[in-house]
């Protein structure tokens, strides 16, 4: 996958004893290439010459006299931003050292974007062994907001900054949203969920406008009804809740090194029910009103997309209070139809029998 999402810089990295990934020169280059801190014609003769000094060697000092020079302000921001990202990633010595770290601080100061963009590359270390176009595609949903779509029965999954450009635009870039502004009708933009037909063609796709155009089915299961009234439920073999699964399994197992399986479920039936975390904010309020027993409007439960249940493969890596326990997760769109997702929840809140 050495060719797939590179925007995100995972192909100058390398893994370190523990399998985690630390940076290398050209990582931090990438980054000084990136919309945020490339020169521009305005860039003033202080900036050009930082920037050239920082593609020379990347992990030079710089002064605040150096960056006081800046005639631009938001230039200036998004230098010290940088360079304060790149030297917690370097002390931490790795991308998911450096990310734990950032969580368990509880009062994050790196921009959103920062964190995706180390979420995206860690994910393609998670993945590296993987060819499944499904995983990859729910893969996105750790570090991409989604825009959730119930269509015939159908829950689809777009990514909602590639879909509100399309809108905006029809595909066609700034022109096209000038052409639209003037009133002129653009031919729709065809967006494919994903299928066995198309797969190659996720994969083959750049960075760009179609990185993020394939929407992904989170339908939970198919029905089918037989004689006798009788319903049969088959597990869809192209679900996209399944992809997320063995994702979100991988990360947990990466990050805090006990093997998990979790599986999508439409409800929690569990007297003993202990434990839960949500995958998202509005799952995690979903799910603590419904372990108090407080019942859901019609609105609230159409926002949940899915439950899931975790288990630990070995007990033992479990507290003792919530041994064999299951866990459960919580996945839901908010009222405007958007899931952000938090990785991090996977990381923070399980029942481990010690921190990790």
């Amino acid at each position: 996958m050495q060719n797939f999402w590179t925007a995100c810089g995972h192909q100058h990295l390398t893994r370190n004893e523990r399998g985690w990934m630390s940076t290398t020169p050209d990582y931090w280059r990438l980054w000084l290439g990136r919309p945020e801190l490339a020169l521009v014609p305005e860039s003033c003769k202080a900036e050009n010459r930082l920037h050239e000094a920082l593609l020379d060697a990347p992990l030079m000092q710089v002064t605040p006299a150096q960056l006081k020079s800046f005639k631009d302000d938001d230039a200036r921001e998004n230098y010290e931003l940088f360079l304060r990202f790149r030297d917690e990633v370097e002390s931490a010595g790795s991308l998911e050292a450096a990310y734990m770290l950032w969580q368990k601080s509880g009062n994050i100061q790196m921009p959103p974007l920062f964190i995706d963009v180390v979420v995206q590359a860690i994910v393609c270390n998670v993945l590296a062994d993987v060819q499944d176009a499904w995983v990859w595609r729910a893969a996105e949903l750790l570090f991409r907001r989604q825009r959730i779509t119930i269509e015939g029965g159908r829950v689809l999954s777009g990514d909602s900054e590639t879909l509100d450009s399309l809108k905006a635009t029809g595909g066609l870039g700034e022109m096209g949203r000038l052409l639209m502004e003037g009133g002129a009708t653009l031919k729709a933009v065809d967006v494919k969920v994903l299928h066995p037909d198309n797969a190659e063609r996720y994969f083959a796709q750049r960075e760009g406008l179609g990185r993020y155009a394939f929407l992904l089915d989170m339908t939970h299961e198919l029905q089918n009804e037989l004689p006798h009234g009788l319903i049969l439920s088959m597990v869809n073999a192209r679900s996209g809740l399944k992809a997320l699964s063995l994702v979100l399994a991988r990360w947990v197992q990466h990050f805090l090194g006990v093997a998990v399986s979790i599986e999508p479920v439409q409800k929690v039936d569990d007297p003993a029910w202990r434990w839960h975390a949500g995958l998202d904010v509005t799952a995690t309020a979903l799910l603590n009103d419904l372990y108090q027993g407080i019942e859901l409007d019609a609105k609230r439960q159409q926002q949940l997309i899915s439950l899931f249940k975790l288990r630990f493969d070995n007990s033992d890596d479990m507290r003792a209070d919530v041994r064999s326990k299951t866990v459960y997760l919580g996945l839901a769109m908010n009222e405007q139809g958007l899931l952000k997702l938090k990785p991090q929840n996977l990381l923070l809140n399980l029942p481990l029998v010690q921190e990790v």
